[in-house]
């Protein structure tokens, strides 16, 4: 397939009309060295790929957009979808090929592709099947654009993020997964659910593997800047730790449960995904829980090995991650789930 864009050729022969429609104006200077020109790459245009590939037009992220995938028609069929709603979105060119170089000079490319989940499948049993795809992506991406930070959504993330960095043999700041930014946000709608308050006012966290072993942090939640824990010990409230464990288990189900209902999950980590590209790309510095090299933080120290810790993101990926208080439990339970994600990549040989 040939890659296709957004044009302005139009008549016979595929007249440029650009020059002639519009007129110059006298005395004018050449476009602002110092404006710039933001590119994003989406690999895979699934459902999730195009969640992603929509959200990110809707809030007019990048400047131009490139999509790719393997199938041919259906790459085609997303692309034309999209340019076709151009009068009602921000101007953004739209290009899509099943040629990397498409992605050539990307500021950002978001490495969707992969098996979809299938219903009460562990995102660990997906790893076999997606390694083998990322040995066929990852290359040419760093390829054509060697400056390029590498967003990872596809799953198991934690692991891909680390197979995407041996790849890229990008430095470790340019690799970020999705990690736990979204499973964080249901965190704490359901925290907010149950005080009956507004989540962005709850700050919360769950890090750790993007699955089984993930680990809320309970300690260091706050709602409007209290914190919760202390303030029920304070005020010599009594709580159950089994309501604590039943809200964590609700937010590692919450995929499982769309999955369930509507076979895939798709809008929320649209959303998820595009508030990062938001905090990358205009250097908002600010906290997201996603998928870092975690050597040497916390007490990490078996290999590399990459995930969810609250960072800080700007336009050099990772600018550094905080140093969060963590209890004794808490700090185990984060080891332990190191440990689960090591003892899987050693079966890997990348």
């Amino acid at each position: 397939m040939q890659k296709s864009s957004s044009a302005s050729s139009l008549g016979l022969g595929g007249l440029d009309l650009t020059q002639t429609f519009f007129k110059p104006i006298q005395n004018t200077a050449p476009p602002s060295p110092t404006k710039r020109h933001t590119k994003i790459s989406v690999i895979g245009v699934g459902n999730v790929g195009m969640a992603i590939a929509q959200t990110i037009l809707t809030q007019d992220l990048a400047d131009e957009i490139a999509l790719v995938d393997a199938k041919a028609d259906k790459l085609r069929g997303e692309m034309l979808d999209l340019q076709h709603a151009a009068a009602f979105l921000p101007r953004t060119k739209i290009h899509a090929s099943v040629d990397y170089s498409v992605t050539v000079g990307s500021d950002l490319c978001i490495v969707t592709a992969g098996a979809r989940q299938l219903p009460g499948e562990s995102r660990l049993n997906l790893l076999q099947r997606n390694v083998d795809m990322f040995t066929s992506i990852i290359p040419p991406l760093a390829k054509y654009s060697p400056n390029t930070i590498l967003l990872i959504v596809s799953n198991p993330v934690d692991i891909l993020t680390y197979v995407a960095w041996k790849l890229s043999k990008f430095p470790s700041n340019r690799l970020i997964g999705s990690g736990t930014n979204l499973d964080s946000s249901r965190f704490r709608f359901l925290i907010a659910d149950h005080l009956d308050v507004n989540a962005q006012d709850v700050q919360a966290f769950i890090v750790g593997e993007h699955g089984d072993s993930s680990v809320a942090l309970w300690s260091s939640i706050s709602v409007g800047g209290v914190p919760v824990l202390s303030f029920l010990e304070k005020e010599q409230i009594s709580y159950e730790k089994e309501t604590l464990e039943n809200i964590h288990k609700a937010v590692a189900n919450s995929a499982y449960e769309v999955i369930s209902l509507k076979g895939y999950t798709s809008w929320a980590i649209g959303y998820s995904v595009a508030n990062l590209a938001r905090s990358i790309l205009r250097d908002q510095r600010k906290i997201h829980p996603v998928s870092v090299f975690a050597k040497g933080l916390h007490g990490i120290d078996g290999g590399d090995v990459f995930f969810s810790l609250p960072a800080q993101l700007g336009r050099s990926g990772v600018l550094g991650v905080p140093n969060i208080h963590l209890t004794d439990e808490e700090a185990q339970r984060l080891r332990d789930s190191a440990k689960t994600l090591l003892e899987i990549q050693s079966q890997l040989g990348v």
